[in-house]
C-alpha cells in the first residue's frame, strides 16, 4: 500500500506556480531519514520500491519556497557533520547529492552555510575512493558559486536550454531510448504523456524568454540576498519587460563568465555593485521607487530538453546525434563541417548489425586526366544556331571540368596526428602498470589490474580533456539486452571514428542506465548474492544497485515504479500528473556523474558451413551456448535422482577450450581442455559481491561424472578463450540474452576483449617511429588497450 500512498500524494502536491506552504525543520528531518538508504533496504521490497518517489516528494516540497529550500540546507549540513563524527559513510554520499541539488536552486545562500559546506568538502579529499572524487568534484563547485553566486544555476540552464550567447558555448541534450521488447503496450503513452508534461512545464510551453528571466532572477537574488534585492518586485519588473529582457540576461551572462576567466575572488565586490546596477535599471523602468530589500522568489530548474525514441531496427542514433549537433551549431562554424556531416551521412550506418557490406565495381579510370577518353569531350558544332543547346552544353562543360579538378574520396586517408590524440583522450587512463610485466601469454605478471574501473582517474584530473562544447547524454531504458545493443553501437561508432573522425572531435558522450524488466517478470530487490540465472534479465543493473546504494533507490526502483504508474494511469486516464520519470531522470543525468567501466567483449563466430564466412559481433554482459539436441537432456539432468553416467548413456557434446585462467596474483597460464557438456554461459557481470572482479567467468552445465573434463572445474575466470566442436555437431549462440541476436550452426567461437580503436590508431603511428620492436612504443603504453562502456552513476563503487 505504500507505494499507492505515495503515487495518489502526487496529485496532492503543489504545482510549480504555486508557493508551497513553509515546512518545519522537523518534518524535512523526518523526510530525509526515511530517503536515506539502511542496510535493511535489501531485504524490504516495499521501502525500496518506495525510496525514489519519497526523495521526489521531498524535492517538490522545497521546489517552490526558499524558506523551505534553505531550511533542508541546514538540515543537510548538520546530517553529514553527524555522518561524519559517527562515520556513517553509507549516508554520506546520498546526503551529499541531495545538498548539492538544493543548492543549485536555493535563491540565496548565507556566507556561512557556504564555508560550512565547503569545509566539509574538503575534508572529504583524505577519505578513500570514491568518496574523494565526489568530494573534489563538489569542492571546486562550491568554492565557484560560493564567490560568483548562481553561477551553477546560470550554466545549467543555459546548456540544458540552448539559449543563445556568446559568452557560455557548452549545449546539452538527452536522448531516451527504450527497448520496444519491454515498452510496449500501456507503458508508452504513460512515458510520452510524463514526457508531454515536462516539456510543457507548469505554465504551458516555455519558450526562452522565460528561461532568460530566471536566470537574470536567480543570478541577482543569489548575489545581493534579501537586504538588497526584492524579489516580487523583480520578477514582476522582468515579466513586464517582454522581449527586452534578452540584453539583461546577456549582461548577467558576460559578467559572470568574466569573472571566471579573471579568477575573480571577491575583491572590491565588483560583481555585486554591477549586479545591484542592473537590478536599479530593471525595477526603475516598472517603478518610480525601487525597493532595496524583500523576500525572495523561488526559480525552480525546467527539466532539459529530452528525445524519447522506441530503439528499433531502423533506428541509427548516430545519425539523431550528428542532426542534432547540425542543427545546434551556430551559423558562423556551419560551413567548416558541412562537408564532414556529408561524409557521414553518406557512410554506411554504425547502428546495423554489422559493417555494411561495401560493393566493389570495376573502373578504367586511372585517376589522371588526360588518360580521359576524347569522346567525353561533347562538341556542339551542329547545334551552335539554338542558344539553349549552346548554354546546356556550356554548364554541361564547366561541371564536367569542376569534376575533373575535385575527384572527391578517391584516396583513403590515413589518420594525421591530431585524430589520434582526439580519440586518445577518450582512453587515456592513470595505469602506472601498463608498461611493466609480461603481456598475456607469456606466464608473466599481467600488467592491468582484475578490480573493475570507476570513477575519474587521476590522469583526468591532473590533465583534463579537451573541453567539447556539445554533450549529448545517452539514457537507455530496459534489460540487458538494451545494454548490450548500446555496447555493440557504441563499439562500431568507435571503430568509425578511428576511420574518419567527425563526432569525437565535437561532441561528448556520456551513457546512463535504467533498469526496466518486462512485465511479466517485475523487478526484484537487490540482494547481496546477485542472480545470475536466466530469470535475471537486468544483470547489470542489479550489480550497479549493489555497488552504489543511491543507485538502487533512485534508479532501480523506477523501473518498479514505471509498470505502477502505467497501471494507475489505466485505472485513472484523468488523475493530473507530475511528471515524476523525466524528473528522476533529469536529477540522475545531472547528479550521476561517476561512471563504472565494463569490458566490451569481442567474439569472432565460425559456422560448421564452409561456405558462410566468420562473423563478428561483442556482447556485454552475457553469452549463452546451447546445443539443441540435448536441450531436454539439460533439463533433466537438474533431477538428482537421474541417472548417471555409469550406464554407459552419453549425454553432452564434446567441446574444447584454449583459454587463459586469470588468478588474482595477476600470473595467467595457458590450459586447454576437452569436455562434455551440454551448453555453457559466459557472464561478464559478477556473480556475488565477493566475486567482483573484471573478467569473464565461464560455467559449463553439469554433466555426469564420468565425462567431466580434465580440468575438474565447474567454473572458469578468463578473458580471453577459444570454444570449438569436436564432433560433428554445432550450437547455437546468443548475445547478451537478446533473441534478435542468435546464431545458429555455430563450431566455434574466439572471445577476448574489444580493442579501441584509439589505442590501434596510436600504436599505429607510434610503430612509424619506433624500430626496437617494442610491442608498444610511444604514448600507447599509457593508453587502455580495452574499450570499456562507462555508465554513469551516483557515487561508482563503494566497497
Amino acid at each position: 500500500m505504500a507505494h499507492w500512498d505515495s503515487l495518489s500524494s502526487m496529485d496532492a502536491l503543489p504545482g510549480a506556480g504555486d508557493c508551497s506552504p513553509t515546512v518545519p525543520e522537523s518534518e524535512l528531518y523526518r523526510s530525509l531519514q526515511a530517503v536515506l538508504p539502511r542496510c535493511t533496504d535489501q531485504q524490504q521490497g516495499p521501502d525500496w520500491c518506495n525510496k525514489g518517489m519519497l526523495r521526489w516528494t521531498l524535492h517538490k516540497k522545497v521546489q517552490n519556497n526558499p524558506a523551505n529550500s534553505l531550511s533542508l540546507l541546514w538540515v543537510l549540513i548538520k546530517e553529514l557533520e553527524k555522518a561524519e563524527r559517527w562515520d556513517s559513510r553509507k549516508s554520506i554520499i546520498p546526503l551529499l547529492h541531495t545538498l548539492m541539488h538544493a543548492i543549485i536552486q536555493t535563491a540565496y545562500i548565507p556566507d556561512e552555510l557556504f564555508k560550512r559546506v565547503y569545509d566539509f568538502c574538503k575534508r572529504l579529499l583524505t577519505y578513500p575512493q570514491p568518496y574523494c572524487t565526489v568530494g573534489l568534484s563538489y569542492t571546486r563547485q562550491i568554492k565557484t558559486e560560493r564567490f560568483i553566486p548562481g553561477l551553477m544555476y546560470q550554466r545549467m540552464i543555459t546548456a540544458e536550454q540552448k539559449l543563445k550567447n556568446e559568452h557560455y558555448p557548452f549545449q546539452e541534450r538527452v536522448f531516451v531510448l527504450a527497448d520496444p521488447e519491454v515498452f510496449s503496450g500501456s507503458l508508452i503513452p504513460t512515458i510520452a504523456e510524463d514526457f508531454e508534461v515536462s516539456a510543457s512545464g507548469s505554465t504551458g510551453f516555455q519558450n526562452p524568454l522565460e528561461h532568460m528571466r530566471s536566470v537574470v532572477q536567480h543570478t541577482i537574488q543569489a548575489a545581493l540576498g534579501p537586504q538588497q534585492c526584492h524579489g516580487p518586485k523583480l520578477a514582476q519588473a522582468l515579466r513586464d519587460m517582454g522581449q527586452e529582457v534578452e540584453p539583461y540576461f546577456q549582461e548577467v551572462l558576460a559578467t559572470l563568465e568574466q569573472c571566471v576567466e579573471d579568477g575573480y575572488r571577491g575583491e572590491g565586490g565588483i560583481l555585486n555593485s554591477r549586479l545591484q546596477q542592473l537590478y536599479s535599471e530593471i525595477v526603475s523602468d516598472s517603478d518610480a521607487e525601487p525597493v532595496c530589500g524583500g523576500p525572495m522568489c523561488d526559480c525552480p530548474i525546467p527539466n532539459p530538453e529530452m528525445s524519447f525514441y522506441l530503439w528499433t531496427e531502423d533506428l541509427d542514433i548516430w545519425r539523431e546525434l550528428a542532426k542534432w549537433f547540425r542543427s545546434s551549431s551556430v551559423s558562423e562554424h556551419f560551413s567548416s563541417f558541412s562537408q564532414e556531416q556529408e561524409d557521414f551521412e553518406l557512410g554506411e550506418s554504425p547502428f546495423t548489425p554489422g559493417d555494411m557490406p561495401r560493393f566493389s565495381i570495376m573502373s578504367n579510370d586511372s585517376g589522371i586526366e588526360k588518360d580521359l577518353p576524347p569522346s567525353s569531350d561533347f562538341s556542339p558544332s551542329t547545334s551552335l544556331d539554338n542558344p539553349c543547346i549552346v548554354s546546356a552544353w556550356e554548364q554541361c562543360k564547366s561541371e564536367q571540368e569542376s569534376s575533373r579538378l575535385s575527384r572527391r574520396r578517391g584516396i583513403k586517408l590515413k589518420p594525421t596526428a591530431k585524430d589520434g590524440m582526439v580519440l586518445m583522450q577518450d582512453t587515456l587512463e592513470d595505469n602506472p602498470s601498463a608498461s611493466g610485466g609480461g603481456g598475456p601469454g607469456t606466464g608473466g605478471r599481467r600488467p592491468a589490474t582484475l578490480q573493475r574501473r570507476a570513477g575519474t582517474s587521476m590522469m583526468e584530473n591532473h590533465f583534463p580533456k579537451q573541453q567539447r562544447h556539445f554533450i549529448a547524454k545517452i539514457v537507455v531504458m530496459g534489460d540487458d539486452r538494451i545494454v548490450g545493443r548500446l555496447a555493440k553501437a557504441y563499439y562500431v561508432y568507435r571503430k568509425r571514428e578511428a576511420r574518419r573522425l567527425f563526432l569525437t572531435m565535437k561532441v561528448s558522450l556520456q551513457f546512463y542506465y535504467i533498469p526496466v524488466c518486462p512485465a511479466q517478470l517485475p523487478v526484484s530487490p537487490v540482494t547481496v548474492n546477485l542472480s545470475q540465472s536466466t530469470g535475471d534479465s537486468c544483470t547489470l543493473g542489479s550489480y550497479l544497485s549493489n555497488v552504489d546504494p543511491w543507485y538502487n533507490s533512485n534508479i532501480n526502483s523506477l523501473g518498479c515504479m514505471i509498470h505502477k504508474l502505467a497501471k494507475l494511469q489505466e485505472m485513472n486516464p484523468e488523475r493530473p500528473t507530475d511528471p515524476f520519470i523525466s524528473d528522476v531522470i533529469a536529477y540522475y543525468i545531472r547528479s550521476g556523474q561517476q561512471p563504472v567501466y565494463f569490458t566490451i567483449y569481442f567474439v569472432k563466430i565460425t559456422f560448421n558451413s564452409m561456405t558462410k564466412d566468420p562473423v563478428e559481433d561483442v556482447f556485454l554482459t552475457n553469452l549463452e551456448i546451447e546445443f539443441p539436441e540435448f536441450r531436454h537432456i539439460a533439463a533433466s539432468m537438474k533431477d538428482k535422482h537421474k541417472k548417471s553416467a555409469g550406464s554407459g548413456e552419453v549425454c553432452g557434446a564434446v567441446i574444447s577450450m584454449n583459454y587463459k585462467k586469470m588468478t588474482l596474483s595477476g600470473r595467467d597460464v595457458d590450459v586447454g581442455i576437452s569436455a562434455r557438456t551440454t551448453g555453457a554461459q559466459i557472464n561478464a557481470i559478477p556473480s556475488c559481491e565477493a566475486e567482483d572482479l573484471n573478467c569473464l567467468t565461464l560455467t559449463l552445465n553439469e554433466a555426469p561424472s564420468k565425462t567431466k573434463g580434465s580440468s575438474g572445474e565447474s567454473k572458469i575466470r578468463t578473458s580471453n578463450i577459444k570454444i570449438r566442436t569436436l564432433e560433428r555437431r554445432s550450437f547455437t549462440l546468443t548475445l547478451d540474452k537478446d533473441s534478435r541476436r542468435i546464431y545458429k550452426h555455430v563450431q566455434s567461437i574466439e572471445i577476448s576483449p574489444c580493442l579501441d580503436p584509439g589505442y590501434c590508431v596510436q600504436k599505429y603511428m607510434g610503430s612509424k617511429f619506433c624500430t626496437d620492436g617494442a610491442k608498444d612504443a610511444g604514448l600507447s603504453k599509457y593508453m587502455s588497450k580495452t574499450l570499456p562502456l562507462p555508465v554513469n552513476t551516483f557515487a561508482g563503487i563503494i566497497n
